[in-house]
């Protein structure tokens, strides 16, 4: 399923990271800011289970979490969606997959995965994290090879996606809900996301 998260602050602050003249310290500090706030719609559906505790008037009953929570940045530019959330949720693991793609092929490949052995188990939840859903390739690939690991609940986080990245990862993964901050119009003929906002990586670690 897709979740488009259109939220004024969330809205206000992509259109900051939107902008050419934005600099990297900007641009960090909004999708630091904006990944705390698409966790916190993510995280609305989470199991809870009943405990009992004692406050410093009373005892009563309450709730907590009942899952374990995983972090797993495609990347590098899925790096920049980490701080944000981590923050929010400091017991979250986080584990690691880098692609690349074989220049005669097309096909990505897998250079570097490490993960925590809580991603396998029953009550955890496992959230993908790439800022650009663009062809869609990189992430359907990650999550095939999360797969294999044997992860299965597991949710795909990005900040701006196309229709064409989106219809890709709902056809090869249709048990992965996908979450966007932003659904953009449609990739240009180099595979850029438009309007967009150029190259994540680039942009978050100030790269050329």
């Amino acid at each position: 399923m897709l979740h488009v998260l259109n939220h004024p602050l969330i809205t206000h602050k992509l259109t900051i990271m939107r902008k050419s003249e934005t600099g990297t310290k900007d641009f960090r500090q909004n999708l630091d800011e904006i990944a705390a706030l698409m966790a916190y719609e993510i995280c609305k559906d989470l199991p809870m289970k009943p405990v009992e505790i004692d406050t410093p008037v009373a005892h009563m009953k309450a709730k907590e979490l009942d899952c374990e929570i995983v972090l797993i940045p495609i990347l590098r530019a899925g790096l920049g969606l980490v701080n944000g959330i981590n923050n929010l949720i400091p017991t979250a693991k986080v584990g690691f997959i880098g692609l690349y793609r074989d220049e005669d092929t097309l096909k990505p490949h897998e250079y570097f995965a490490k993960f925590p052995p809580t991603m396998t188990m029953d009550n955890t939840v496992n959230m993908v994290l790439d800022p650009m859903l663009a062809t869609g390739g990189s992430a359907i690939a990650a999550i095939e090879m999360i797969k294999k690991r044997g992860a299965r609940n597991i949710k795909l986080c990005c900040l701006v996606g196309a229709p064409e990245g989106v219809s890709a990862m709902q056809q090869a993964h249709p048990d992965v809900d996908i979450y966007l901050a932003a659904l953009d119009d449609h990739l240009n003929e180099k595979g850029y996301i438009v309007p967009g906002l150029g190259d994540a990586g680039d942009r978050i670690f100030g790269t050329k």
